[in-house]
């Protein structure tokens, strides 16, 4: 099949074994709910078999009404999981057309709406607020638009928090004087006021 035929439609990259039991669970899930509506949709589902062998693959995928990466390409089947950070099966990609990300977690956005009443399930922007704590006092977010914004979960009671902090301090005072375009925001886990202000204070 030509990748030509996948122009304009969303592609779920389905990564997914036959040795798999949560794998063999969902598949007649997902191949039900692409007959029955997501195809028509727009959906273009490819298996990215994860199976032990060629035998193997054939077996899984003569279940399967979508379209697979051929098994022996395992060097593009390990591009992939890399690129899209695969740590288990099965496991649900989105991508638009142009191969940007919808989701990782496809898997939930499609068991969450099975009929795609939301397809392609692009995530809703969220907001970071509408201001920030500074060293000088509040900060507008205003202030910061147009910036790259880390966040930065850490909390002073996280040891492995607290040895990595002051490295990122150190960076980010680099990237100030390079006069780089870019905010780290520190989102708290700490357990009160004064333990953050604490913290925030190094």
């Amino acid at each position: 099949v030509d990748t030509s035929s996948l122009d304009g439609k969303t592609i779920g990259l389905y990564f997914s074994a036959h040795w798999c039991p949560p794998c063999r669970g969902f598949t007649p899930k997902l191949a039900e709910w692409y007959k029955k509506d997501l195809q028509s949709k727009g959906l273009e589902v490819v298996f990215v078999s994860s199976d032990k062998d060629e035998d193997a693959f054939k077996g899984y995928f003569a279940e399967m009404p979508w379209l697979a990466l051929p098994y022996a390409d395992r060097a593009r089947k390990e591009q992939l999981s890399k690129k899209f950070k695969v740590q288990g099966i099965p496991s649900f990609v989105l991508l638009k057309s142009n191969g940007e990300v919808i989701t990782l977690d496809g898997r939930s956005a499609v068991s969450e709406d099975p009929t795609g009443a939301e397809f392609p399930w692009i995530p809703e922007p969220f907001g970071l607020g509408e201001s920030f704590v500074g060293k000088g006092g509040e900060v507008s977010a205003a202030s910061i638009a147009g910036k790259v914004k880390l966040l930065y979960f850490s909390a002073h009671w996280c040891p492995p928090c607290r040895g990595f902090t002051p490295q990122l301090a150190k960076a980010y005072a680099t990237w100030k004087e390079k006069g780089l375009n870019v905010e780290v925001i520190f989102v708290s886990g700490d357990k009160d006021q004064a333990s953050f202000d604490e913290y925030y204070g190094e």
